[in-house]
């Protein structure tokens, strides 16, 4: 049975996400907080699988709950009415999220991931990274990589470019390292447009400040520091 806590300022978001709980027999709702210091005192006590947790929470912010939780030992779902920022950081850490109001089947979609990782046993990590990454500009953030390991943090800044391999993605680092990510390269190009990656092609998404020197052609060509040569396809050279 997973035990799950929800800490909202909004009466009729709590009720949403409890009525969705009650439809569902392998959950049940231990408790509920509408403050966030309330919820803290909660959480240290009640020892919940998941949290649904509010952004914006009276005048405090889910944040600052998970800010004073030393250790994390359970999921995170944030709840927002879209705050473009926090929903960006969420992308970035691996942790998932809910719009308000909350849709049926993406609680339940978010509650099979949940079911999937509570063996995996790394909230702490990804709850960490997001609280590093929330208040940096998007070029300074690492990004959160699954593995067959785990997850692997890798800084935006590293990245000197992505391959696309059918729903796969290949991820190329300034040391050397590389990872075949299953995600597709669209869902990296959404990730790291505000990061200065420019996808020159079909399968290729490039770190800008990597370019060595580009070769003119019919669409021409870019050179990367690590030698690397990539064609850049006619329809993106005018916005190159």
């Amino acid at each position: 049975m997973i035990k799950a806590v929800i800490i909202d300022d909004e009466q009729h978001c709590i009720d949403r996400v409890k009525q969705l709980i009650h439809k569902r027999n392998d959950m049940s709702l231990i408790g509920k907080f509408t403050t966030v210091d309330t919820g803290i005192v909660g959480l240290k006590t009640l020892q919940p699988d998941v949290l649904f947790l509010d952004v914006q929470i009276h005048e405090k912010t889910g944040f600052d709950v998970l800010k004073a939780i030393k250790t994390h030992p359970f999921e995170v779902i944030f709840t927002t009415a879209f705050d473009a920022y926090a929903v960006k950081a969420f992308k970035f850490s691996a942790i998932d999220y809910l719009l308000k109001p909350v849709d049926t089947d993406d609680f339940n979609l978010a509650i099979d991931k949940v079911k999937e990782k509570l063996d995996t046993k790394d909230f702490s990590k990804k709850v960490n990274h997001l609280l590093t990454n929330i208040n940096k500009p998007d070029t300074h953030k690492k990004i959160s990589i699954p593995t067959l390991e785990g997850l692997e943090f890798l800084e935006v800044a590293d990245i000197v470019r992505c391959q696309s391999d059918v729903n796969y993605t290949t991820i190329f680092t300034k040391n050397g390292q590389k990872l075949l990510v299953s995600k597709t390269l669209k869902s990296f190009e959404e990730l790291l447009a505000d990061c200065n990656f420019f996808r020159v092609h079909n399968s290729h998404l490039i770190n800008l400040e990597y370019i060595k020197k580009y070769t003119k052609g019919k669409g021409g060509y870019v050179t990367l520091v690590d030698n690397t040569v990539i064609e850049v396809s006619m329809r993106r050279k005018d916005d190159f």
